[in-house]
């Protein structure tokens, strides 16, 4: 706000009484005194001042301008991007859970209509909590805290499949027969990363040797033969 400082009365009068003609001097002489006057007269100075708050000092001849401040809406604001935590961490996380015969913890896990397959069962469990849930009750019943699962190795790349080789111990010593690898699918459900496939090839207490080619030799001969087989051998 431009602010001009008003001349007092006392100014004023000073002013005017130079600027009147000395009728004592002559005329070229009081005309040479006005223009001088005039031209040395100072000039009225203008300020600009701004304050953030009236300030109580100010004379009566200054007016305080605050100036209006702007505050963000929440419109202008950004949404945050939502994070999910990664399918490797919800792995991991599930042997631990496990591991800790929890299965509330466990079971935020593990989506609502997952099939879960342990391949020395002859049926694939479906649902979590039709099938699931059950099998994993009976196992940690069948077992002790002692016996935990130890990641050898796990996938992180990919956010929808998770790989695992895993291996048991027994108070931190590896448990005989017990190395298995494990596969993942996982998606994001009502807002959570969860698995919804799962598949377990453990480690046989039997280990048939090259007893086991001969066994895939003669029944890859017995389907060249009757072809028809095929689809008996799809129900097993």
């Amino acid at each position: 706000m431009m602010l001009m400082t008003i001349p007092t009365t006392a100014s004023s009068f000073s002013l005017t009484h130079r600027l009147r003609p000395n009728p004592r001097l002559p005329v070229f002489t009081r005309h040479f005194n006005t223009v001088k006057t005039i031209a040395t007269t100072k000039p009225t100075t203008r300020r600009r001042r701004w304050a953030v708050s009236p300030s109580p000092s100010s004379s009566e001849n200054q007016t305080v301008v605050t100036e209006p401040t702007t505050t963000a809406s929440a419109a202008d604001d950004e949404s945050q991007p939502v994070s999910y935590t990664t399918s490797s961490e919800v792995v991991r996380n599930f042997y631990e859970g496990i591991n800790r015969h929890d299965l509330a913890a466990v079971e935020k896990l593990i989506a609502h209509n997952c099939v879960y397959e342990d391949l020395i069962f002859p049926q694939p469990f479906v649902g979590r909590e039709a099938a699931i849930l059950a099998f994993f009750q009976k196992f940690i019943d069948s077992i002790s805290t002692d016996l935990q699962f130890a990641i050898d190795d796990i996938s992180n790349e990919d956010t929808t499949a998770v790989g695992v080789t895993w291996h048991l111990e027994w108070k931190g010593k590896p448990f005989p027969f017990s190395k298995g690898c494990s596969f993942y699918r996982l998606d994001v459900v009502n807002g959570k990363r969860q698995i919804i496939y799962g598949r377990d090839s453990v480690e046989p207490a039997i280990k048939p040797g090259e007893t086991a080619l001969v066994a895939i030799r003669g029944v890859t001969w017995l389907l060249q033969q009757f072809p028809q087989l095929a689809d008996q051998l799809q129900r097993f």
